[in-house]
């Protein structure tokens, strides 16, 4: 009688078709297969350590990777430290920067990819513009991605009319996309920090995590305590009364 754990073709032939049932296992066979499941999990786990490390951790147990994880672990390293200096250079602002228009071009039309400029055109002594120019040194450190810029109005653009002030203007990437011009714009010197804030949000210059827009907020109670002042029909129809 033929023996169904024997290695020849016909018995491979018929394990295909079912007809035999699965060749057993030696035990050598056996510890072979644990070892190279045990090689896998040591390789994930590997893989999982290193991908949650940052750059100065992968430099600190570069001795711990085998050598075949070397060449995984250093691509690895060049991924994060494109991002990391792509980081940087989106984070490289953080405060409200001097121009004169001789600094427009390079500042403002070629700021870089993906770059949203903020600029204020100011002048000395206008209140409005002073507060502004305060609001927006605290945006620059909020949102260092954006580049805020600021320049005397009649520098930036010769015969600038004062009465156009203060004026800011939106660009990304060269183009304009948004301009506020005048007091009327801001509100006059009851401007908050923060309706500011949601105004550039609204062009995409900054991304705010304001989740309503706070002028909203204080019209809305504005309405409240007037109506809150306002007789009611029932008071009205006492007074006739009497």
């Amino acid at each position: 009688m033929q023996d169904p754990n024997a290695d020849t073709e016909w018995n491979d032939i018929l394990r295909k078709k079912g007809v035999l049932p699965p060749k057993e296992k030696t035990q050598d066979e056996v510890e072979e297969e644990a070892l190279e499941k045990q090689i896998v999990l040591e390789q994930s786990s590997v893989v999982k350590t290193y991908e949650s490390m940052t750059l100065d951790e992968m430099d600190e147990n570069e001795d711990d990777f085998s050598e075949e994880d070397e060449a995984a672990v250093e691509m690895y390293r060049q991924k994060r430290l494109a991002e990391w200096k792509a980081t940087q250079i989106k984070n490289c602002f953080g405060e409200v920067v001097e121009i004169s228009g001789q600094d427009y071009i390079k500042e403002v039309n070629k700021a870089g990819e993906g770059i949203w400029v903020v600029l204020h055109l100011y002048k000395q002594g206008v209140p409005l513009c002073t507060l502004i120019n305060q609001h927006l040194s605290e945006l620059a450190r909020k949102f260092p991605q954006t580049k805020f810029l600021k320049s005397i109005s009649t520098t930036c653009i010769p015969n600038y009319p004062d009465r156009n002030l203060p004026t800011i203007f939106v660009y990304h990437e060269g183009e304009m996309k948004a301009q506020y011009i005048g007091p009327l714009v801001f509100g006059g010197m009851n401007l908050k920090v923060e309706e500011l804030e949601w105004r550039l949000s609204e062009s995409g210059a900054v991304k705010t995590d304001l989740e309503e827009n706070p002028k909203k907020q204080i019209e809305d109670k504005l309405m409240s305590s007037i109506r809150s002042t306002l007789p009611t029909r029932k008071d009205s129809d006492s007074e006739e009364e009497n």
